[in-house]
């Protein structure tokens, strides 16, 4: 029996052909069961255990970015004898003793979007590459030419990555000005409206934003149209749904690509990669990238997003 606030009385399972080890249980241990990111996440790990076998049974929770929580959660999947433990960390360093828990129990942990330290298996986007992707798109629009802002947030790997990406492509451009690179929007809507809001009010001329997520990008977007700022071109990470709709919305035209995500495909390939590790085969790589597409304006009504039927 499932038990998510997500799926309902599922039985769910990952092997399709006769493996060393049957996998009887597995626990799944995600940011939020209320974000469509995780949603979709969740969605792609039990598609792919579906179309193997019908007979695990899966526990997916939400630790709504607790970080104790999550560190409860690994320990009850341990207790109920999981086989294999999916999971974004709350904390890349923190969540290393649990990870070592578990491992001490035989059990293979794979992280998923965020590396952790420890874990047995990582699978990513490629975040450097996103990072690159949606700020080459800014250099080609002010044509190498113009004050820019890089949007942070908290310092986990996937963050630290496309500001590492985003900065590469900068670099490369003398004639881009950074302005601000360190502040921190916390990943929110929220976040992103009071930082671009001190930002406006700090510099009078700023031709465009990176922001690390689409919840920044469309909260400083807001910032800048109550400010009566209506030339200042705003990118992104993601491709999250609410930021397709920003792409369509002809009145937010400041806000002109993302980078996108795919939490589908990562978490089915998540799930292949920690059966094979039940089963005592590594991955090739301990870190698997999947790369990241432009969305933009253009070419958002072709996008597959991430509640596209499967």
């Amino acid at each position: 029996m499932l038990r998510s606030v997500l799926f309902a009385s599922v039985a769910l399972a990952l092997v399709g052909t006769a493996t060393a080890k049957d996998l009887n249980r597995i626990g799944i241990s995600i940011g939020s069961m209320g974000n469509p990111f995780y949603v979709a996440l969740a969605n792609g790990a039990a598609a792919k255990a579906k179309e193997i076998n019908p007979d695990v049974d899966v526990i997916a929770l939400g630790y709504d970015y607790d970080l104790n929580k999550q560190f409860t959660q690994i320990d009850n999947f341990i207790a109920a004898g999981v086989d294999l433990i999916l999971f974004t960390p709350a904390d890349s360093e923190a969540v290393a003793p649990a990870i070592a828990r578990a491992q001490a129990a035989g059990i293979p942990m794979v992280a998923v979007d965020t590396a952790a330290v420890g874990a047995d298996a990582t699978v990513t986007t490629d975040n450097v590459q996103a990072g690159e992707i949606a700020c080459q798109y800014i250099v080609d629009k002010l044509n190498g030419k113009g004050d820019v802002i890089i949007q942070n947030s908290n310092q986990v790997s996937a963050v630290i990555d496309r500001v590492v990406g985003c900065k590469k492509v900068f670099d490369a451009n003398p004639g881009i000005n950074v302005l601000s690179d360190d502040q921190n929007a916390l990943g929110s809507r929220d976040g992103g409206l009071n930082v671009m809001q001190a930002m406006l009010t700090r510099f009078e001329k700023i031709d465009a934003v990176f922001a690390i997520n689409d919840p920044q990008v469309i909260g400083s977007n807001l910032a800048a149209k109550q400010a009566g700022r209506d030339n200042i071109i705003f990118t992104s990470v993601d491709g999250a749904p609410d930021i397709e709709a920003v792409l369509k919305d002809p009145d937010s035209p400041m806000v002109q690509a993302s980078a996108s995500q795919d939490p589908y495909a990562m978490a089915q390939l998540a799930m292949e990669i920690g059966v094979d590790l039940l089963n005592g085969k590594k991955p090739a790589q301990q870190v698997t990238l999947l790369p990241s597409k432009l969305v933009t304006r253009d070419n958002v009504n072709e996008y597959k997003g991430w509640n596209a039927a499967r």
